[in-house]
């Protein structure tokens, strides 16, 4: 692959993990253990990500078991999880915390289908300004250097196809989690 495209395509690339990343985060009636990566604790002054201080582990369908490796974290985990936008209150016997997820009302499982859209669609308009970016160097690379129109119309419809692919995983990615979602 040309050089002059591959900026772009890592930077679609990003734009995809970032999707996923966020995508992780949407809670769909089932406990995953990625909800919890944004969530920070104080460990001795510095904060540190929820599973480097504790194992992290689902016991079942709808409950995240998290227990910290010293019994002083307990407090620490369980103030991050009441301040942070989860919603769950989390129940623990001293040594391990649970998070009990509740079963998805259709209400919520709708809501959530349309910030899984919403999420879709910023994904796409990322994707399309970074193939308008590419248009607009090789436009300038046309005035600057000696390179031929045909040349520059090439760059340009290999990076449309880029786009393509990379708006069709897009709507892909979005079909999925929204499956997952409504799904019962």
């Amino acid at each position: 692959m040309d050089e002059r495209l591959q900026v772009y395509e890592d930077k679609m690339k990003k734009t995809m993990n970032n999707l996923g990343e966020e995508y992780g985060g949407i809670r769909a009636g089932r406990a995953n253990p990625h909800v919890l990566d944004k969530l920070r604790v104080d460990y001795y002054g510095t904060p540190t990500p929820i599973q480097q201080v504790a194992n992290v582990n689902v016991p079942e369908p709808r409950m995240i078991q998290i227990q910290p490796w010293e019994g002083s974290m307990v407090k620490e985990i369980e103030k991050a999880i009441l301040t942070s936008d989860l919603g769950i209150n989390p129940t623990n016997d001293g040594k391990v915390i649970r998070l009990v997820f509740p079963e998805l009302t259709e209400e919520r499982r709708k809501e959530l289908a349309k910030d899984v859209k919403k999420k879709g669609e910023n994904a796409k308009v990322a994707i399309r300004n970074i193939r308008r970016d590419g248009n607009d160097a090789f436009k300038k690379l046309a005035k600057s250097e000696d390179i031929s129109e045909d040349e520059i119309k090439d760059l340009e419809d290999a990076l449309q196809k880029l786009t393509d692919k990379y708006i069709a995983n897009v709507d892909k990615a979005v079909e999925e989690k929204t499956k997952e979602i409504l799904t019962v």
